[in-house]
C-alpha cells in the first residue's frame, strides 16, 4: 500500500512547486499595485460580471470583515460599485466600474502573456497532456460544476485504445475485482483491432469531454451478417450522463448502415448497468455460460443480441 504521508508531502510538493512557478509568492502580482489576494477578487469581479459579498466570500474563502475591508478600499479607489439585484432588493451586486475595468484589463493582458511564455515553449501533444491534466485535477477535486459541458463522440486516435486498456484494466480491477487476466484479454481483443480493422466494417469510438476520455465503444466483423459490440465501458463521474447510451446507439446504427443483420456481444451477468443500456438498445438475452471468473471467482457469461 502506498503510504499515505508520502502522497500527502507529493500534493505539498507539487504545490510549492506550481506556486513558484507562477510567481505568486511575490508581494504583488504581475508586478501590479495590488496583493495576490486583491488581485482573486479582483479577477473574480471581472470572470462574473456581477457577483454579491456572500458569493465572493464562499467562492474566495476570505473572512467576511477582510473582504468587506478590501471592498471598501475598492469602492473608494472607483473600481467598483454596487447596485441592487433586478430579482431580490435585499441583495446587493458588486461590479467594476469602467475605471475598474480599465485598471484591471493590462494585467489580464500580461498574465495571458506569462502562460504564452510556457505554452509556446511546449509542442502540441505536451500542451494536450498539459491542458488534460488540468482539466483531471480540476475534475477531481473542483465543485461539481453547475452545467456540464457537452460531450462528444470521435473516432479514435493514436494512443487511444492503450488508454482504454489501462482504464478497463484499472476500473474492473476497482469495482469487481477483477485482476490482470482481464486486462490482458482487453489488450489481446485491443490489439486484434489495430491490427486489421476494416473501416468499412469496423470502427472505434471514444466519447470525450473538454479533452477527457469519458468512455469507448467498438463494433468488429464476426462474418458477413454479423458483427460484435466489444470494449464498452464510461468513467464513472460521466455515469448518468447519457454516454453509455450514445455510444451503444452509434455503434448500432453504424452496424445498420453497415448492411449486417445482427450484433452480438458478450458480457457478465454483474455488469447491471450495461446490460441495462443493452436492453434500453433492444438488445436480448441469448445465451449464457459460467466461466472461470478473473480471479474473483466463477462468473456467468451472457450472449445478448440484436437483430437489425
Amino acid at each position: 500500500m502506498v503510504n499515505r504521508i508520502a502522497r500527502i508531502d507529493q500534493v505539498r510538493a507539487f504545490n510549492r512547486f506550481y506556486t513558484k512557478h507562477v510567481g505568486a509568492l511575490n508581494e504583488k502580482l504581475l508586478n501590479s499595485e495590488f496583493t495576490l489576494t486583491e488581485m482573486r477578487l479582483l479577477y473574480e469581479l471581472h470572470a462574473q460580471a456581477g457577483v454579491s459579498a456572500a458569493q465572493l466570500s464562499k467562492e474566495l474563502g476570505l473572512n467576511a470583515a477582510y473582504l468587506s475591508r478590501m471592498l471598501k478600499k475598492f469602492k473608494s479607489d472607483g473600481l467598483i460599485k454596487s447596485v441592487r439585484s433586478p430579482d431580490d432588493a435585499r441583495r446587493w451586486i458588486i461590479t467594476l466600474t469602467g475605471k475598474g475595468q480599465t485598471v484591471f484589463a493590462p494585467y489580464i493582458d500580461a498574465s495571458r502573456r506569462e502562460v504564452a511564455v510556457v505554452m509556446d515553449n511546449l509542442t502540441e501533444q505536451e500542451q494536450y497532456r498539459l491542458l488534460t491534466a488540468m482539466e483531471t485535477v480540476t475534475r477531481i477535486i473542483g465543485p461539481e460544476p453547475e452545467v456540464k459541458q457537452p460531450f462528444v463522440i470521435r473516432d479514435h486516435r493514436p494512443g487511444d485504445i492503450s488508454w482504454v486498456v489501462h482504464r478497463h484494466g484499472r476500473l474492473y480491477f476497482e469495482e469487481y475485482g477483477f485482476d490482470d487476466t482481464f486486462e490482458s484479454e482487453v489488450a489481446h481483443i485491443a490489439g486484434q483491432f489495430l491490427e486489421s480493422y476494416s473501416e468499412r466494417t469496423e470502427h472505434f469510438w471514444i466519447a470525450e469531454r473538454s479533452g477527457i476520455i469519458l468512455g469507448s465503444i467498438c463494433l468488429v466483423n464476426v462474418d458477413f451478417k454479423t458483427a460484435q459490440l466489444r470494449l464498452l465501458f464510461v468513467e464513472p463521474e460521466a455515469r448518468g450522463d447519457g454516454v453509455g447510451r450514445a455510444l451503444v446507439t452509434e455503434c448500432v446504427n453504424f452496424a445498420r448502415n453497415a448492411g449486417y443483420s445482427d450484433v452480438i456481444l458478450w458480457t457478465q451477468s454483474q455488469l447491471k448497468p450495461a446490460i441495462k443500456l443493452y436492453e434500453q438498445a433492444g438488445f436480448h438475452l441469448a445465451d449464457e455460460d459460467h466461466i472461470r471468473g478473473y480471479g474473483s471467482g466463477p462468473l456467468t457469461a451472457q450472449m445478448w443480441q440484436l437483430l437489425l
